[in-house]
C-alpha cells in the first residue's frame, strides 16, 4: 500500500479523491499496489465525505508522515503552495501538482529540489487540463527537435469567442454567459486578459527548450477588444480569432514567445476547436505537426491528469522520472517588438480612397479586405510580415495622417 496525501479538496481535489476511491481496482492493476489517501488537507469540513476521518488543517500531519510518499497540490495559487510543495520535495515526498501558477513561478526551482532529493515534481494536469501533453512532450516526442508550440490553452476565451463567431454575440454578452454557466471567474481578468494562457505556454516553453521561460517575459494580449468587426474580417480573410498562446525557436537559438489574439486560417487543425476546449500544436522536425484535443479544464478531466502523475510517482518511488529543466534569466527571448508577423489591421478616415493609398505607401504590400457591410470610411487590410516595432511606428503613422487605426491583430502561421 502507498499512501498519499491530497491538499486541497476544492473542484480538482475532490475529484481526485473521487477517482482514488472509485477507481481503486484499476489502479491496483496497473501499479500492483493499493493507492491510499491518508490525509485531506483542507480549512472546511466536509462531514458527509467518506474520508471524513481523513481531513486535517494542519500541513504538518502530512510533511510530518513518513508514511505519505506522494502529496498531491491542488489548492491553486502560488502562497502556501509553493512553500507547501517545496518542504515536501525536500523531506522525500513525491509531488504532484494541476498549479499553472506555481509551476509557471517556481517550476526550474522545484524540478532542480526533487532532482537533488530523489524524488519526483509532475505537473501533467497544469496545462490543458485532462489533454495529455506534459508527458507526451516529454516522452513520446524526445526524438524530435520542437521549432514550435502553439494553441488555445484557455478554455474560457474560446468559448467567448466561438459565442462571437457562430452566434454574434457582443464580447461583454458572451462573457456574461460564461460567467453564468460557471465557465468564467466573477472577475475574469486571468482569463480574458491572457494570463492564464501565459503561465501554460511558459510552461511548454520551458519543457520544449530545457529551460525556464518566466511569464514576466512574455508579451500578453487579452481578447477584450476584439469587435464582431473584427470576426467579419476574419472570416473575409479565411479564418477565425483565437486566442494564441506560441513559443518558437529561431534560428539563432532565441526564443519568440508572445500571448495574443490572432487570425486563425481554416486550413489550420485549430481553427476548428471550439467552446470550451483546447487544442495544442507541437511542431517537430521528425513529425510534424501533432495536434493534442480536448477538454482544457473541468472537475474530472484535471483530476484525471493529476491521477496518471500520482501513478506514475508511484511507479517511481525508487527511481527517479526524469522531467527537468534548467533554470534562466529570460536573456533567450526575444524582445516582443522584434518578433517578426503579418498583421490585419483595421481603420477609419473621411476619405477612403485616400486611407488605403496612405496604407500602401507606408506598409509597401497589403492585402485589402473587401466587406460590403462595412462602415463609412472604414478599411481594412493585411500587411506581409514585418517586425512587430516596424508595425507599430507605421500604426502611429497612420494616426498622424488622420487614419484612426482601431484594431491591430496578428495573423497565425499556424
Amino acid at each position: 500500500m502507498v499512501s498519499v496525501a491530497i491538499m486541497g479538496h476544492g473542484v480538482v481535489g475532490s475529484g481526485v479523491a473521487e477517482i482514488l476511491l472509485t477507481h481503486k481496482q484499476k489502479l491496483f492493476a496497473s501499479v500492483g499496489e493499493e493507492i491510499y489517501i491518508k490525509h485531506v488537507l483542507d480549512l472546511r469540513e466536509f462531514p458527509d465525505s467518506p474520508i471524513a476521518d481523513r481531513f486535517t488543517k494542519n500541513f504538518e500531519d502530512i510533511v510530518n508522515d513518513i508514511d505519505v510518499r506522494v502529496v498531491v497540490e491542488v489548492m491553486g495559487g502560488v502562497n502556501p503552495a509553493y512553500d507547501f510543495v517545496k518542504r515536501c520535495l525536500l523531506c522525500g515526498k513525491s509531488v504532484v501538482t494541476s498549479n499553472k501558477e506555481l509551476v509557471a513561478a517556481h517550476g526550474a526551482e522545484l524540478l532542480q529540489i526533487a532532482k537533488d532529493n530523489n524524488t519526483n515534481f509532475l505537473f501533467e494536469a497544469s496545462v490543458g487540463g485532462g489533454i495529455p501533453i506534459i508527458r507526451p512532450m516529454n516522452q513520446c516526442l524526445v526524438a524530435n527537435n520542437v521549432s514550435e508550440v502553439a494553441g488555445i490553452l484557455n478554455g474560457t476565451t474560446n468559448f467567448i469567442l466561438t459565442k462571437m463567431i457562430n452566434e454574434g454575440m457582443e464580447f461583454d454578452t458572451a462573457l456574461k454567459l460564461a460567467q453564468d454557466l460557471g465557465y468564467a471567474e466573477r472577475n475574469p481578468e486571468a482569463d480574458v486578459e491572457g494570463h492564464d494562457a501565459c503561465r501554460k505556454i511558459c510552461i511548454l516553453a520551458s519543457l520544449a527548450y530545457s529551460k525556464h521561460i518566466y511569464p514576466d517575459a512574455v508579451h500578453t494580449e487579452g481578447i477584450t477588444k476584439i469587435t464582431l468587426d473584427d470576426v467579419k474580417y476574419a472570416s473575409i480573410w479565411g479564418g477565425v480569432i483565437k486566442l494564441i498562446g506560441k513559443v518558437k525557436k529561431l534560428e539563432n537559438n532565441m526564443i519568440d514567445i508572445v500571448v495574443a489574439p490572432m487570425f486563425v486560417p481554416y486550413t489550420s487543425q485549430l481553427s476548428s476547436i471550439e467552446d470550451v476546449f483546447n487544442g495544442i500544436m507541437v511542431r517537430g522536425d521528425c513529425t510534424g505537426d501533432v495536434v493534442f484535443y480536448g477538454k482544457g479544464a473541468g472537475k474530472l478531466p484535471t483530476a484525471s491528469a493529476v491521477v496518471a502523475d500520482v501513478v506514475d510517482c508511484v511507479k517511481h518511488l525508487k527511481n527517479r522520472k526524469y522531467l527537468f529543466w534548467a533554470d534562466s534569466d529570460n536573456s533567450s527571448v526575444i524582445d516582443y517588438k522584434e518578433s517578426v508577423t503579418a498583421m490585419y489591421i483595421r481603420a477609419k478616415a473621411d476619405d477612403r480612397d485616400a486611407a488605403y493609398n496612405k496604407a500602401k505607401e507606408i506598409f509597401k504590400d497589403i492585402h485589402i479586405l473587401e466587406n460590403k457591410d462595412a462602415a463609412q470610411g472604414e478599411i481594412a487590410f493585411v500587411c506581409e510580415p514585418m517586425k512587430y516595432s516596424d508595425i507599430l511606428n507605421n500604426i502611429d503613422t497612420l494616426n498622424a495622417d488622420g487614419v484612426k487605426v482601431e484594431s491591430a491583430i496578428r495573423i497565425g502561421d499556424l
